[in-house]
């Protein structure tokens, strides 16, 4: 839900996204002193949170249901790894990589003094 929050509701996905953005930033100011900080973003994962949230796991398709078990398995087995962000089901780890190389190139253009030039010129007269 961190990086699909529009897959269940905006409160949920937005409180995932914010333990993601926090263990980022946690991951960046940490790191020189050896504190190692991990997100797992795990999928639907077989728990009594389905049967609390009213929707039983039963109701999933059990292609996209993995084991409790598994993926505490996966979550240790990417912490030995160093990885930053663990995602159980991802076959690879190029896609996370992609996606955090799109995120990263963003970076130099998040803040400016003028606005972009596909915004310039383009507003509607009062």
């Amino acid at each position: 839900m961190a990086i699909g929050p529009e897959i269940l509701n905006g409160v949920y996905g937005a409180t995932k996204a914010f333990v993601l953005a926090l263990s980022q930033s946690l991951h960046h100011e940490l790191a020189a002193k050896g504190v190692r900080i991990q997100a797992v973003l795990p999928g639907a994962t077989s728990t009594e949170f389905w049967d609390l949230a009213g929707n039983p796991i039963s109701n999933l398709p059990a292609e996209i249901v993995m084991s409790a078990t598994d993926m505490v398995d996966a979550a240790l087995a990417g912490l030995d790894m160093g990885e930053l962000v663990t995602i159980p089901s991802l076959p690879e780890a190029v896609d996370w990589g992609a996606y955090e190389g799109a995120r990263q190139a963003l970076m130099p253009n998040l803040s400016r003094a003028r606005p972009a030039s596909r915004y310039q010129g383009n507003s509607a007269s009062a």
